[in-house]
């Protein structure tokens, strides 16, 4: 009797982290996406669980063609994000050099690094992607909000705090004028960048908390 109960004890205990195994490789151990009928917090979410996408900005080396970075960045603290994505670059490389000299830029990322997306390819439309559109600006070094952009990245990517001091990293933001996501089938949704950044606190928390 006692080796009967060890062995089903043994077999529920292979069952239970089987499930939370499964559970874990389909939600990515990240909260759930919102629905498709939620464009806002989508993309909410989007920028909230990533740490990396491709900046682009208009190219001065190459005469006004456009180039695409790969680009940490980081929009707050972890679960608690505002939306605005913050990068720590440094003028050694392209993507700042062509910020100063014209700031219009856009940012893509993508739902697949979440690995949320089960099988589905990067371009299958319900695999999400987001592309912010606006101007690349500096952070004032003297304001409040390069404290929190500061704190937002180095609690994302601690790595960012040991590069070199004279490299002359410096927090730039994205002043968001435009959003296209792609979320679902039926073509692109235009979400406005105050529906965006305004997104209600209670859908917030339940986004972060889920």
């Amino acid at each position: 009797m006692g080796f009967l109960v060890h062995s089903l004890f043994l077999l529920s205990t292979f069952f239970l982290v089987v499930i939370l195994q499964s559970t874990v490789s389909v939600s990515g151990g990240y909260p759930r996406k919102p629905a498709p009928s939620d464009a806002a917090a989508t993309a909410r979410w989007l920028v909230s669980q990533n740490s990396w996408g491709v900046l682009s900005t208009i190219s001065i080396d190459l005469k006004g063609a456009p180039f695409g970075n790969v680009a940490s960045f980081s929009d707050g603290l972890p679960g608690n994000g505002l939306g605005i994505p913050y990068f720590y670059l440094t003028t050694l490389d392209p993507t700042a050099r062509d910020a100063l000299k014209d700031e219009r830029s856009s940012f893509t990322i993508s739902e697949f690094p979440i690995g949320s997306c089960g099988e589905a390819d990067p371009e299958n439309p319900t695999c999400a992607k987001l592309t912010l559109t606006g101007k690349l600006k500096l952070v004032d070094g003297h304001s409040s909000e390069w404290e929190f952009a500061k704190l937002a990245l180095f609690s994302k990517h601690a790595e960012m705090e040991s590069w070199p001091e004279e490299h002359n990293f410096q927090i730039f933001k994205l002043d968001i004028e435009n959003i296209f996501l792609v979320d679902w089938f039926g073509g692109a949704k235009h979400i406005s960048p105050s529906q965006y950044l305004n997104l209600g606190m209670d859908q917030h928390l339940l986004m972060s908390q889920a």
